[in-house]
């Protein structure tokens, strides 16, 4: 007996059938089993549909990147700045997809027609976008660094399992081969038990530690500057913050550990499950002024700053307890603004440490190894050892690598909410979200290092201080607490301008 047809109900291409099947095309059900569109033909039932909130800047590439995949359809596009989409030829590449301004406006309108968001803007905005798609119950993915706040990272990782949606961060290096292969090293045992990490960055290559502006252009035209502000406080435009200074300043970026710690500290997550520090120390860089005076400007990144992330070794993730063997505790030191540590002295004079300017150093009671940004140029100490040293492969690798990062996301998504496909995502929100903790616990500690302090000295002076300097912040990882200087817990979840929530 044949089996009867899913879409004629017989096994016969019948008249009957052929005009039911038109019927149904007409009603709008679209969804055509791959078997009758051929070999290699990509069902819609199969193809993700997104909606693009940001096309210029980081959006662009990730757009393209989604629709290269060829099994992603970008179907919206949100940008409160026309002169992106104009300068991105957004439009051109995308005829189909409908514009939006406010994500709010598409979110409410167009939520029955599309399956995920992508979320490229800048970082004040990346939480309240994210949280109202995945409350939809859209999938997300959102580029580094995840949040902007503490409190926002844990939300969003937690959000994630309670409306089940298929989650990446777009740290890309995260599915890389070099941060694989380091993973494969430290399984293997070549070079112990880490327990000192170097992270470094040439970052910034924008303004940091200087005023705001006290020039007051005219808004372009094609800003809408109001919702660029979004969850910040209200402030009068200056020029150039847009589309790239933003970093530099508090209200919206995460200045240089933001920036780049989400690509150069995934490694080290990666390789040892660090999970959350127990305490951070900082110094920073001030510029100079005038009259041999510093210059404090709390509300921009400092000129450069290092930093001391603690993690305790009994608890990492990838620790296993061993009969008299205690894992030591790991240091992890951030250094930025072009600051690097120690060249190692298994490095040759004339070998490139990292890939010049960024790069990671693992410091193991057995040896060493170093890599570039995204984990790229992995290398055991001394190089030589690099060539001869043949491990297993204990960690499956990406398709495509770096570029596969996108297409895994987008493969997900389609799988859905606890596939295997989303389960190995390379950096979904149970990755993503202590990553970004831990960065944003080191601008926690930046942000502590200038509240002042102004009291009366016994002849009746003003004197400032500086309490959060010089002091090791202890931190209470489960409650999201500094639990020895409560002034630095208002870094810790900010409070968003009139008309946005994250809706917790």
């Amino acid at each position: 007996m044949k089996k009867k047809s899913p879409v004629t109900g017989n096994a016969n291409n019948s008249r009957r059938g052929f005009i039911r099947n038109a019927a149904l095309a007409a009603a709008g059900f679209y969804i055509i089993p791959r078997h009758v569109l051929g070999r290699g033909f990509i069902a819609p039932s199969d193809k993700l549909t997104i909606a693009g909130i940001g096309a210029g800047g980081k959006g662009e590439s990730d757009l393209a990147n989604f629709s290269a995949s060829g099994k992603a359809d970008i179907a919206f596009l949100c940008d409160v700045d026309e002169r992106m989409l104009a300068k991105t030829k957004s439009r051109e590449k995308y005829p189909k997809a409908k514009i939006y301004t406010d994500y709010r406006e598409m979110l409410d309108k167009e939520h029955k027609n599309f399956d995920a968001c992508s979320v490229s803007i800048p970082d004040h905005m990346h939480a309240v976008v994210a949280m109202a798609a995945m409350q939809l119950g859209k999938h997300v993915y959102v580029q580094k660094p995840l949040t902007h706040d503490i409190y926002e990272a844990r939300m969003l990782t937690q959000a994630a399992h309670n409306y089940k949606v298929v989650t990446q961060m777009g740290n890309q290096g995260a599915s890389g081969d070099g941060v694989r292969q380091l993973q494969d090293w430290y399984n293997a045992g070549i070079i112990g038990d880490v327990h000192t990490i170097y992270c470094y960055t040439d970052r910034p290559v924008w303004p940091q530690g200087v005023p705001w502006s006290k020039e007051t252009p005219p808004v372009p035209k094609e800003l809408d500057w109001k919702l660029w502000l979004g969850t910040a406080p209200y402030r009068n435009y200056v020029d150039k913050l847009v589309p790239f200074n933003w970093r530099g300043w508090w209200d919206y970026g995460t200045g240089a550990l933001g920036d780049m710690a989400c690509h150069i500290m995934a490694p080290a997550f990666a390789v040892l499950g660090l999970g959350y520090p127990v305490s951070a120390e900082c110094s920073v860089a001030t510029p100079y002024v005038e009259n041999w005076q510093r210059g404090i400007y709390p509300d921009s990144g400092p000129v450069s700053s290092s930093i001391t992330l603690t993690f305790k070794g009994d608890n990492l993730i990838k620790h296993k307890k061993q009969k008299g063997h205690d894992r030591p505790d790991v240091k992890l030191h951030w250094m930025d603004g072009g600051i690097q540590p120690d060249r190692p002295e298994e490095l040759g004079p004339n070998e490139i440490m990292g890939d010049g300017g960024n790069g990671a150093i693992f410091l193991g009671t057995k040896g060493k190894m170093i890599c570039g940004t995204y984990g790229k140029f992995p290398n055991l100490l001394p190089t030589s050892r690099t060539a001869e040293t043949v491990v297993p492969k204990t960690v499956e690798r990406v398709p495509k690598g770096d570029d596969g990062h996108y297409a895994a996301w987008v493969e997900g998504a389609i799988a859905g909410y606890g596939s295997e496909k989303a389960k190995n995502l390379s950096s979904n929100f149970d990755i993503a979200g202590p990553l970004t903790e831990s960065v944003l616990m080191g601008n926690l500690a930046i942000r502590s290092y200038n509240i002042a302090k102004t009291e009366k000295d016994k002849n009746g002076k003003d004197r400032t201080s500086y309490p959060g300097r010089n002091i090791k912040l202890l931190w209470d990882g489960p409650n999201m607490r500094i639990t020895n200087f409560d002034e630095a817990n208002e870094f810790v979840k900010r409070s968003y301008r009139d008309g946005y929530s994250l809706g917790v």
